[in-house]
């Protein structure tokens, strides 16, 4: 019997479509056109996923691919429970790990140190748990030298690694990742990389978001093409990429 750890069943997402307010001349129009044709309505939303059915068995990597507005990021949302759908159903079985918007819960202020603690028990860690890893997320982060100094010292690429360092090491069960393999210099990233691929063997469920057509193909062991809130292909990756390829050769 297949064991789903994610499953989203005929899953719509609906958002307020954005609108410039419009100046007099405009609302005039408008108003004129809602008295006068009333039966002719412009629509004020848009579907960000439609009727998306996705079912993700224990130990998948799923590599989600497709252009910027194709629905990833309100995938992704919906399977952390950030976002709630509008019709249909969601059932996720496991703590979701996100390495998304790396550091989003760093506190500037504070030492590496010190949000290393915060930033895990954020992740769902008990301080004492951090405190037991802390050694092994600082030296992977290869920050010893400044993880006692305050993060607004850090450039961009230490702040991220910091990050990356600290999510990795939380004991994750599924893994969401989204654009976030090019943390820090060549030499960490390829580190970083084989980090995500040792735990995906060791069985951690990941969801991959990535424009890196060729990371898809490396890391996961099924890819997903999204476009427009709709699935177009899915199946093993180096056919989804080779079809998306080709339409992005037609259309560019």
């Amino acid at each position: 019997m297949n064991h789903f750890v994610i499953d989203l069943e005929q899953v719509w997402k609906e958002y307020p479509a954005k609108q410039d307010r419009p100046g007099i001349k405009e609302f005039t129009v408008n108003f004129y056109k809602s008295i006068w044709k009333k039966g002719d309505h412009v629509s004020s939303h848009f579907y960000a996923l439609k009727n998306l059915t996705l079912k993700i068995k224990k130990g998948e990597c799923v590599g989600i691919i497709g252009q910027n507005g194709a629905g990833k990021s309100t995938l992704l949302s919906i399977i952390l429970g950030t976002v709630l759908p509008s019709k249909g159903k969601v059932k996720i079985l496991g703590q979701v790990t996100p390495l998304l918007e790396l550091g989003a819960g760093f506190h500037q202020d504070l030492t590496g140190r010190e949000n290393i603690i915060l930033n895990g028990i954020l992740l769902g860690m008990s301080k004492l748990e951090i405190l037991l890893k802390m050694d092994t997320i600082i030296h992977f982060s290869e920050l010893e030298e400044f993880i006692d100094l305050p993060v607004r010292t850090y450039s961009s690429g230490m702040y991220l690694r910091l990050a990356f360092s600290v999510a990795i090491y939380t004991d994750p069960k599924i893994l969401i990742i989204d654009e976030v393999l090019s943390v820090g210099d060549e030499r960490f990233q390829k580190k970083s990389k084989e980090t995500i691929l040792k735990l995906i063997k060791g069985g951690i469920t990941t969801v991959f978001v990535s424009h890196s057509l060729k990371d898809i193909e490396e890391i996961c062991n099924r890819a997903l093409w999204l476009h427009h809130g709709e699935v177009v292909a899915d199946g093993e990756p180096e056919m989804v990429t080779e079809k998306y390829k080709k339409e992005m050769n037609k259309t560019g």
